[in-house]
């Protein structure tokens, strides 16, 4: 599928809901919980729910997690913390996709007393310990006036490595991986489920050789923003049924929503693929 050219821009149709807060059944759906980038201060940062009879897979991991998922709960109708999900992707170590990750493995470890999945590429998982976690989780003291004890990784998580080479699986979730253009090391996603794929770009500057991978999705949730990352513009100009499957997050606080020809997502809206 061509990624240039392609007619006058038209706005994508909105995705299966009904009223009320009563959504349809679908074989795999999401619920965007964050939307905005970095230096947002209207949204939450980048972070979606995604859900398949009946389990659930986190897609990024900001702070305050468990704010984030109760509130996108509530307006989603359908609650949501850290024990009702399989696991967490984390597509990259900045600060807006993986700062609530210590917050998801401490609620894990005290509350419900078992280990987080983790699921991330091996140049994710290489840093993901030493260069992200280690500061405020290598030690922990087994009771006041005790010295504390060391802990590490493995005490807390479980680790899946994602392979660009092939998808792995959890649940009823099929996962693949691929690098994307970005500062570090990040990897966009198409995960399947339920017969259907949605195709999830993380981080990325434009990229046609990208898009191309995640034209197979049957949604693709595209990043758009400013500096390495996006242009707008340049999706703008998709062929018009590519835009139609597309939508866009991690989107700046000034982004003109009405007049994007792509739908941006909502946050808090549950969306069936």
């Amino acid at each position: 599928m061509s990624v240039s050219g392609g007619g006058p821009p038209v706005r994508g149709q909105s995705l299966v809901r009904t009223t009320g807060g009563t959504v349809k059944s679908s074989a795999l759906a999401f619920v965007p919980l964050g939307v905005g980038d970095a230096f947002t201060a209207k949204y939450y940062t980048s972070c979606i729910a995604v859900e398949s009879q009946g389990s659930r897979l986190l897609i990024d991991c900001p702070h305050p997690i468990r704010k984030i998922l109760r509130e996108g709960g509530e307006r989603a109708g359908t609650p949501m913390d850290v024990g009702d999900f399989l696991g967490v992707v984390i597509t990259h170590l900045h600060a807006d996709h993986a700062s609530g990750l210590e917050g998801f493995g401490y609620f894990s470890y005290f509350a419900l007393q078992r280990k987080a999945t983790v699921l991330a590429h091996p140049a994710v998982a290489r840093r993901l310990w030493d260069g992200h976690l280690a500061a405020g989780m290598e030690c922990l003291m087994p009771g006041v006036g005790q010295a504390p004890a060391p802990r590490g990784f493995d005490d807390y998580f479980d680790l899946r490595q994602l392979d660009e080479a092939g998808p792995i699986t959890l649940g009823p979730f099929s996962i693949e991986c691929r690098r994307t253009v970005h500062h570090i090391p990040t990897s966009a996603l198409r995960i399947r489920a339920g017969g259907r794929t949605l195709g999830i770009s993380s981080d990325t500057a434009f990229d046609p050789s990208l898009i191309e991978w995640l034209s197979s999705a049957d949604l693709i949730i595209h990043e758009t923003n400013l500096g390495v990352h996006t242009p707008y513009e340049q999706l703008a100009a998709l062929p018009a049924a590519l835009r139609a499957r597309m939508r866009l997050i991690h989107y700046t606080d000034q982004f003109d929503l009405a007049g994007s020809v792509i739908e941006p997502l909502e946050q808090g809206r549950r969306y069936s693929v």
